[in-house]
């Protein structure tokens, strides 16, 4: 479906990105992975999704954090793929506390990557993207983008700044041939949602089971994970030529969470 495509997909080393990453190549598209992981892990990676899909693999270091870092590696896709067609921002970082208790540092640090860095790639990869006729921007928002919880100031209002970014790009890009969107999730079984699984279990002293459920039940009807692979499965909708009228819509995979 996508073949000869052109994809950079941010935070791609684990969790949703990785999804998104390996569904993409699973049609066909070439691939710009990102994100900070061990270096063997990440290579074994980029190897396999190349081999299995007969498809280029690239990996950038960037960290999404530093606005210079963001443009690079854009600049860093074209140079290696020739152009990109498809951009998925979904690096993201958490952290939990009351907001008068919130660090300063983490408040930068999460808006930095969770909101700013998709305002610089997107930047960047547009005036090819317009030159071209064609292009995909798919955000990963969360259903946080949606509606709020407490103890998440910085990453709520991120994901909300994100679902902004995604409808004004929409408006911008009508007629251009270029969509943008944003998926969100609602709870997914990633490293992120199993520390905070973790964090719970230790705090109220139960079981990881236990906390699972209680995690779940708080928030998401179905009481069930979302899986990557359902998120990627949406990505590659997204990205093809079935959603060329979707655009400046915000789409939630959340078991009912948004429902209530």
């Amino acid at each position: 479906m996508l073949k000869g495509r052109n994809a950079v997909v941010t935070g791609s080393t684990s969790g949703i990105g990785e999804g998104v990453a390996r569904a993409l190549a699973a049609q066909g598209a070439n691939i710009m992975l990102n994100g900070f992981g061990d270096a063997a892990a990440i290579e074994a990676l980029r190897s396999e999704l190349a081999a299995k899909h007969g498809v280029q693999v690239f990996y950038n270091p960037a960290d999404l954090s530093k606005a210079e870092e963001c443009e690079a590696l854009i600049k860093d896709a074209e140079k290696r793929l020739g152009y990109v067609d498809i951009l998925v921002n979904n690096a993201g970082v958490q952290f939990v506390a009351p907001i008068d208790e919130f660090p300063v540092e983490k408040w930068d640090q999460i808006i930095a990557i969770n909101l700013s860095s998709a305002f610089h790639t997107i930047r960047a990869a547009l005036p090819g993207m317009k030159k071209r006729g064609w292009g995909r921007l798919i955000n990963t928002a969360s259903t946080h983008g949606l509606v709020a919880s407490a103890n998440k100031v910085a990453y709520v209002a991120a994901k909300h700044g994100i679902v902004g970014i995604t409808k004004t790009v929409a408006l911008e890009t009508a007629t251009s041939g270029i969509t943008c969107n944003a998926i969100c999730p609602g709870w997914v079984l990633t490293p992120l949602v199993q520390k905070q699984i973790d964090d719970r279990a230790a705090r109220e002293h139960i079981d990881q089971k236990t906390a699972t459920h209680n995690l779940l039940a708080e928030k998401q009807p179905s009481l069930r994970f979302t899986s990557v692979e359902n998120i990627g499965a949406l990505a590659v909708f997204l990205a093809s030529e079935a959603a060329q009228n979707i655009t400046g819509v915000m789409i939630p995979v959340d078991g009912g969470w948004t429902a209530q």
